[in-house]
């Protein structure tokens, strides 16, 4: 039995303009064919809604808010006399470490490094991608090759997204409103 991540479905505006700005910002760094592009575009789509940023534990009203929360939520699905053994869950939870390191470290990289935790959460995120890579490369899926590439290139996609950042949701002129929120309240 898989047990799956909530993945909503955020509005077509939101991911169009998700994909605008992650395609642009790894065209002008000289990675514009790169297959990770639409990963991360999804990525951030996914993560607009706070429920899937920070998913359910298997405890009723549990919600897992940090690296740590996750590892031990591993931990939970591995203990064969816990009801919430689920071992396959390990694939879904590492998947989001990754995925949710990444999301810190690349839009809010300062207050990643104001907790002292920019290592720990490179080190996890790529320790994490790969373990989806090789389960996946395991299972013979396709996206194993992508999940290599997002461990071995974590810190310059990390980077990617930083400049992403500044340079495509900076404020214009002082004033204190982003075009990233603007551009958004007008496609919505």
């Amino acid at each position: 039995m898989t047990s799956r991540m909530p993945q909503p479905s955020a509005p077509n505006s939101l991911r169009r303009f998700f994909d605008r700005v992650v395609h642009r910002s790894f065209g002008d760094l000289a990675l514009r064919d790169d297959p990770a592009a639409d990963y991360v575009s999804d990525l951030l789509t996914r993560f607009a809604r706070t429920e899937t940023l920070y998913p359910a534990g298997a405890l009723p009203g549990q919600r897992l808010e940090s690296v740590v929360d996750l590892l031990l939520e591993i931990q939970r699905a591995w203990d064969a006399d816990s009801p919430h053994f689920n071992p396959v869950r390990e694939r879904e939870l590492r998947r989001h470490i990754g995925d949710y390191t990444l999301f810190m470290i690349g839009l809010f990289r300062e207050r990643v490094e104001h907790l002292s935790a920019t290592g720990y959460y490179i080190r996890e995120g790529q320790r994490s991608y790969r373990f989806v890579s090789e389960h996946d490369r395991a299972d013979a899926r396709p996206e194993a090759r992508l999940f290599r590439a997002l461990a071995d290139r974590f810190e310059g996609y990390a980077s990617a997204l930083t400049y992403m950042r500044k340079v495509y949701f900076r404020p214009e002129h002082g004033t204190p409103d982003l075009p990233f929120f603007r551009q958004l309240v007008t496609e919505w």
